[in-house]
């Protein structure tokens, strides 16, 4: 029989008892599927880890202290023999054989009746592989199928989210791996994409053909697309009946403008959601090795925007306060501005000699770090020819990240 593949049916454990014999390591990886589906797990075995102890403590499953007895069958609808005893395995799969009792082996998969895939979910979707006996391989297909549901790559056009609304979603810093799962897979299922300059660039390539591509790229000291203007299109095409994507990089919330186009909508009646991204003054720094906070050197963080140069009428950063603080100072949009800032972190109380790490086009294949103090940063600048986008990090931490270059 072993030379025939199996029939693959999907198991409807609701409220149904589903009996374990054996506590060990094996058990503890299938509890929390059979949990997940609404079994009525037992487990009989006279030790257990403490991870299934904490299942039965908690009222998840229920833990029965002692040796497997076949009366344990008698409710059983599916058995999973995970016992280091092949004695005892052989002797449930008999028992299970005569009672017409699909079971699983852990031991001996061809002594089984059943044999447990590989499963994944995803938004309504179930995928379980099983890869003739090959726990590799089956876990490989699913990941790679999952990741293709997840991410956008593979999808039923024909049944994929049509709900006209407005999905607004950050795509990172710039390198299109760090969007996020979420992220892509809306991304791929738009009818409509309104990107900006900073959001990745290559997933635009990625997108359907059929998909309309609108560019509100704002470049500095070029042409503008105004806020106005962006929050128009993407209600006009939303109330048409579309699926907008409003596709920025960094975070939509993070100086990034997301809740005036969140009101736009919410003032027009459509529907509208926010997927994060991850935020550029974090993951940046993080990227080139340099934390925003680390032990015993900050407490605090602050982000700031630095396109007013401090003193501006505009301006609503307190440089004064900020330079008492002792924490990382992370500046965003303030290369032209950054001597300024400097100077005006100096004049607060900051010393001359803080660390500055200037990090270029961060995630980008282009990507540098230019090490300066605050004394130093304006030459430092212009001796590098820096451009934006750059971030910009202030404090101690840039220290701890290159002890080296800050020498006292």
């Amino acid at each position: 029989m072993s030379e025939f593949a199996p029939y693959p049916s999907g198991l409807r454990l609701a409220g149904r008892h589903v009996l374990i014999v054996g506590g060990g390591h094996v058990a503890q990886r299938r509890i929390p599927g059979l949990i997940a589906v609404g079994a009525d797990v037992h487990v009989v075995s006279p030790e257990v880890t403490p991870a299934i102890e904490g299942l039965a403590g908690g009222g998840e499953i229920t833990w029965h202290e002692r040796r497997y007895d076949e009366g344990d069958l008698d409710p059983a609808w599916y058995v999973i023999a995970v016992t280091d005893d092949r004695e005892v395995n052989d002797a449930i799969s008999a028992a299970c054989e005569d009672r017409r009792i699909f079971c699983v082996r852990s031991d001996d998969a061809t002594q089984g009746t059943a044999w447990t895939p590989a499963v994944g979910r995803h938004a309504g979707v179930t995928v379980a592989v099983l890869g003739n006996r090959d726990p590799r391989r089956s876990a490989g297909v699913r990941d790679e199928i999952l990741t293709g549901l997840r991410d956008g790559s593979i999808t039923a056009r024909h049944h994929r989210d049509h709900t006209a609304g407005v999905t607004l979603i950050g795509g990172g810093p710039g390198d299109p791996e760090l969007i996020s799962v979420a992220g892509r897979k809306a991304l791929m299922e738009a009818d409509v994409v309104v990107a900006d300059r900073l959001a990745p660039r290559e997933l635009l390539d990625q997108i359907p053909a059929d998909v309309e591509l609108v560019d509100v790229a704002k470049l500095p000291r070029g042409r503008s697309a105004q806020q106005e203007e962006i929050n128009r299109v993407i209600v006009d095409r939303a109330l048409a009946g579309k699926r907008v994507v409003r596709f920025k990089g960094g975070d939509n919330f993070v100086f990034g403008r997301g809740f005036e186009e969140i009101i736009a909508c919410r003032e027009a009646g459509v529907p509208v959601q926010v997927i994060p991204g991850i935020t550029s003054p974090v993951a940046v720094p993080g990227l080139v090795g340099i934390p925003v906070t680390h032990r015993g050197i900050t407490h605090e963080f602050t982000v700031v925007s630095g396109h007013l140069p401090p003193g501006h009428p505009e301006g609503l950063v307190d440089y004064a306060a900020l330079a008492r603080m002792r924490g990382t100072v992370v500046v965003m949009m303030g290369v032209e501005n950054a001597p300024a800032i400097a100077e005006a972190l100096v004049a607060g109380g900051r010393s001359g000699s803080t660390p500055v790490a200037v990090v270029c086009d961060g995630s980008m294949p282009t990507e540098r770090t230019v090490l300066a103090t605050l004394g130093t940063l304006a030459e430092r600048l212009v001796a590098e020819s820096v451009r934006p986008p750059a971030i910009i990090v202030i404090g101690e931490v840039v220290r701890v990240a290159h002890p080296d270059s800050f020498v006292d």
